[in-house]
């Protein structure tokens, strides 16, 4: 019985850090609203399992965080080079990376 609001709880948080991904021009806002979308598909999976007595959702939970683990450490190194390199952490001014 605890899975509803729960769910209902992932579903809000996914739209709020969707729409910060969509809102927001700054790379750190996007990666923090990237963070909130895995945590409410975290929720979801564990919701998921626990109203199902199975423990897919836990595990389907380790994956998602070392996933989150890994796209932290990746991210954060990129927009520490974005930084050095252009002197602003804004979207719209890494269009003009030449590859």
């Amino acid at each position: 019985m605890l899975s509803t609001p729960a769910l209902v709880l992932a579903m809000m948080l996914f739209s709020l850090g969707l729409v910060g991904l969509l809102s927001r021009r700054n790379i750190l806002y996007m990666l923090l609203s990237l963070e909130i979308m895995l945590n409410a598909a975290s929720l979801a999976f564990i919701a998921g399992g626990a109203r199902w007595g199975q423990v897919d959702g836990e595990i389907m939970f380790l994956f998602i965080l070392t996933l989150a683990a890994a796209e932290v450490s990746v991210a954060l190194g990129i927009v520490l080079q974005l930084s050095y390199r252009f002197h602003t952490l804004d979207v719209d001014a890494f269009s003009e990376m030449k590859g």
